[in-house]
């Protein structure tokens, strides 16, 4: 038998043992790589949702739920934002780009997002069927609305209101969108919305267009005399419809020096708020790295723990073994045989559990993110791996093998005559 073997043999003969140690090395091992896949990930996709927009004007609330809602669409707005902000920020010289964007439905737990198709450029998306949408209620899906909805291009579907899929919100039957495209995979938040124009949405919600409201106002202050005998019944049938807005403005910035100016322009107005995704995400990260930081001093704990267990098991195992291991430098082992044989206890021990371990945090993610779905919709998944995950099976097989050092040096202590004397 090889001194692997023989090392395989001694930890089945204490299977016990050795399944706790695993567990306690599989434990900490797991805690790593599930903080490490939450943080990367969540990092990663944050950093790609917000690339390109320098600054996000809201209606005044939560700069961070502003950010959450309109940048990630993982939150609810904070209101909306008169349709002249728009204008006004397209003739600001300091800015180079401004895309709207209008809330409200979803269709599947999917939002339907009025927009333009500078949008979808943003993200650098291209079409993976159809056309890009290019007049009210026409629709382009994104990747994964489409693969989850099974719906294609010339397909009628109707929005639900609100902006989560529980069922709880009116149908709009009378106002269908149509597919006209489906965009490729982008890995941002792109995948998860369905795109269409602005005036989709107003159109939706009974809101007149702002061409429609002109032409409307002018056409009542001609034919106001012959109105006036309509009495409270017919002014009710004339009520004016409710302005058109937008729920928030996506910026890009022309020039370093609007990025000093044009948020404090924007927040001394009122109602307007102007948020920068770029340090509220930031903050929201240090908000959650305290708990995150506290996670993994946690499972380093663990871990040294882990290594503990297996120092005192190997401790306790060599001093049991010593006969056996007298009898192995009888039949021509040598010392460095046997002390090699006592590490490698410990290696294997770690190793496993940091297989385990490893397994055991996808296992988390995965669990998460389907108990979760705002994990899921910002990008959680249990089937990437990271690269910090080959370190921290490596640091797990470090601590075994430290640990099985010390007792593996009683080998160089043992007498061989004596010992095989009380044998």
């Amino acid at each position: 038998m090889t001194l692997t073997g023989l090392s395989l043999a001694y930890l089945r003969d204490r299977a016990l043992t050795t399944a706790l140690n695993v567990l306690l090395i599989a434990l900490a091992v797991g805690a790593m790589v599930t903080l490490l896949l939450f943080s990367s990930q969540l990092q990663n996709r944050f950093a790609r949702d917000a690339q390109g927009i320098d600054l996000v004007v809201g209606a005044k609330g939560s700069p961070m739920q502003l950010i959450l809602s309109s940048v990630l669409h993982v939150d609810v707005p904070t209101g909306n934002v008169p349709l002249e902000t728009l204008a006004r920020l397209r003739a600001n010289p300091m800015v180079a780009e401004a895309i709207p964007l209008a809330l409200g439905d979803n269709f599947r737990g999917h939002r339907i997002v009025g927009t333009e198709p500078a949008y979808a450029r943003r993200y650098d998306a291209g079409l993976a069927a159809g056309r890009m949408f290019a007049a009210p209620m026409e629709a382009v899906l994104g990747a994964e609305v489409a693969e989850t909805t099974g719906a294609g291009l010339g397909q009628r579907f109707t929005g639900s209101h609100g902006l989560a899929g529980d069922g709880g919100g009116h149908e709009h039957e009378a106002q269908p969108f149509t597919v006209v495209g489906v965009l490729r995979p982008t890995g941002t938040v792109l995948d998860r919305l369905i795109l269409t124009p602005v005036a989709s949405v107003w159109d939706v919600h009974g809101i007149a267009r702002p061409e429609e409201a002109d032409a409307g106002e002018a056409h009542g202050h001609e034919h106001d005399h012959a109105h006036d005998h309509a009495g409270e019944g017919g002014e009710a049938a004339h009520a004016e419809a409710p302005p058109a807005e937008v729920t928030a403005i996506l910026v890009r910035y022309r020039t370093p020096m609007a990025a000093i100016r044009l948020p404090e322009q924007i927040n001394d107005e009122p109602g307007l708020q102007a948020a920068v995704p770029a340090l509220e995400i930031t903050r929201l990260f240090q908000l959650v790295g305290v708990g995150v930081d506290a996670l993994r001093a946690l499972a380093v704990v663990l871990l040294v723990s882990g290594g503990l267990s297996i120092f005192v098991a190997l401790y306790t195992a060599l001093r049991q073994r010593e006969g056996d291991m007298a009898m192995l430098r009888v039949i021509g082992s040598s010392r460095r045989a046997i002390f090699g044989q006592a590490v490698l206890e410990g290696v294997l021990l770690a190793a496993a559990g940091a297989v385990v371990g490893v397994l055991l945090g996808h296992a988390i993610t995965a669990a998460a993110a389907a108990a979760f779905p705002q994990l899921r919709d910002v990008g959680l998944s249990a089937l990437r791996f990271h690269p910090g995950e080959a370190w921290i099976v490596l640091a797990a097989v470090a601590v075994g093998a430290v640990a099985a050092l010390i007792p593996a040096l009683r080998v160089f202590r043992v007498d061989l005559a004596d010992t095989l004397a009380r044998a």
